[in-house]
């Protein structure tokens, strides 16, 4: 059988409740059973020694000789120690050989429980002198009552409060938990209708406590945030991915079906459709390999190792100089070792290269310097092209976007995007910026002394069409 989570909680409050107060309730029937009895064996004991004197000064045997009735404040008795001395037939304690050794001065005075008519009583055997001892006994009866009725009354308190406890107990949990009732019915209802947008609304007087709970609320809601914006992200890159391969694939398609009536064609005819044919594939698998580098970004880490940044600049821009033979590049890179994967670093510069390259008007220079500073490593890649326009400056970087100038430019749009994830996922930070003079300068920012956790994998770095 289940159980919920705040049943367990008031049942485990309110039995260690109810165990703390029965133990001081049983406590506290000890002590009074205690008290009471030691009140009655004091009050025993100073009648006791009012008794004895009197029966020094008396010298009579038998005092109080009713204690059927108790009428006296104690029955009392003078009992000898010889067991054979006269008058002993009027004894009405009963008398042991405990009684005579404290007559005779072997043992010393001790209280005894006896019964006498029925009535409990309390009986305090003491030495009088002369071989004999004096028994006096008064009824405790009524004090053991008292000590009972004590007790009922501490077992009736204790029932209520066990009872008490039990309702502070499901009050308790329910107060304390009703926070995690709430994660629990949200997280339900994102399972029920898969809408991230939930979030647990806390009352004010609640989200001020600062406690565990509120911190695991303010968790959830930060992590519902973060599942939202991640579900968005997919389905935006769903959509545009679509949206991205519908045209060539459509191309795709009319070329494909124009070679299947190939004997239709003239061989120019048949010439033109194939190189179509190939330059679409080519574009297609670009794309998707780009995408496929775009989702790697929840891969796990990589092998991590120092990289001589500046050697690889240098690579990077040798590899660029092949692909784009037009443009000159210029590099101007001071020695410095970062922490991070060199492959995925690679293509990280030979999408930023790739990109200066595509808008640099016909011999212009891309200007790439690698700089060190205490604080922080700077590489900047400059163009002297059109630029980015304000308008495009806040987007540069998003998936599948391109400007007006880029659009009749080949590429996915993806390179930008995918430099970014690189850069972030090695501590670093990308940003593009509008220079002085024109063109376009992107920046990536390492911190000093290397970067942190890299996250993502991926193959040896080359042109990935970004686009701005």
């Amino acid at each position: 059988m289940k159980v919920r989570l705040r049943t367990r909680l008031a049942i485990v409050t309110s039995a260690a409740v109810a165990v703390v107060a029965l133990g001081v309730l049983a406590a506290a029937y000890v002590v009074i059973r205690y008290e009471i009895r030691n009140q009655l064996d004091l009050q025993l004991k100073q009648q006791s020694g009012t008794i004895a004197q009197q029966a020094r000064q008396s010298g009579t045997g038998v005092l109080y000789a009713e204690c059927a009735w108790l009428a006296a404040p104690a029955c009392a008795q003078v009992v000898p120690a010889d067991p054979a001395a006269p008058g002993q037939s009027k004894l009405v304690l009963p008398v042991t050989g405990a009684t005579r050794r404290v007559a005779a001065g072997s043992l010393g005075p001790y209280y005894s429980d006896i019964v006498r008519d029925g009535r409990s009583l309390r009986m305090y055997t003491i030495p009088l002198g002369g071989g004999r001892a004096l028994q006096a006994a008064v009824r405790s009866d009524t004090v053991e009552k008292g000590v009972e009725q004590a007790g009922l009354l501490l077992g009736a308190v204790g029932g209520a409060g066990v009872l008490l406890a039990a309702g502070l107990g499901y009050f308790s949990s329910r107060t304390a938990l009703r926070p995690v009732t709430r994660l629990t019915a949200t997280a339900e209802r994102i399972a029920a209708t898969r809408d991230a947008a939930h979030r647990i609304e806390l009352p004010p007087h609640e989200a001020a406590r600062g406690d565990e709970i509120t911190r695991l609320t303010d968790s959830f809601n930060t992590m519902l945030g973060e599942l939202e914006d991640a579900v968005a992200a997919q389905r935006r890159l769903v959509a545009d991915a679509s949206h991205e391969l519908r045209t060539p694939l459509t191309a795709l398609r009319t070329n494909a079906e124009l070679l299947a009536r190939a004997e239709r064609l003239t061989p120019a005819q048949r010439d033109r459709a194939a190189t179509a044919l190939g330059r679409q594939l080519r574009e297609v698998t670009g794309l998707v390999n780009d995408l496929i580098e775009l989702a790697r970004d929840e891969e796990p880490q990589q092998l991590v190792e120092p990289v001589r940044l500046d050697l690889l600049t240098e690579r990077c821009a040798a590899d660029a100089r092949g692909h784009w033979p037009d443009t000159p590049f210029a590099v101007d890179a001071e020695e410095v070792t970062v922490n991070g994967v060199p492959a995925r670093l690679a293509r990280l510069l030979a999408n930023l290269l790739d990109n200066a390259a595509k808008f640099s008007p016909s011999g212009g220079a891309v200007e790439v310097r690698l700089s060190v500073t205490t604080d922080r490593i700077d590489l900047t890649v400059r163009d002297h092209g059109p630029g980015i326009s304000a308008e495009d400056l806040p987007y540069v970087f998003d998936r599948f976007y391109r400007s007006r100038q880029a659009r009749a430019l080949p590429g996915s749009g993806l390179g930008l995007a995918m430099a970014r994830q690189i850069a972030r996922a090695h501590g670093a930070e990308l940003t593009a910026e509008r220079p002085e003079g024109g063109g376009a300068l992107f920046r990536i920012r390492f911190p000093s002394g290397g970067s942190g956790g890299v996250g993502g994998s991926g193959g040896p770095g080359g042109p990935g069409g970004p686009e701005r």
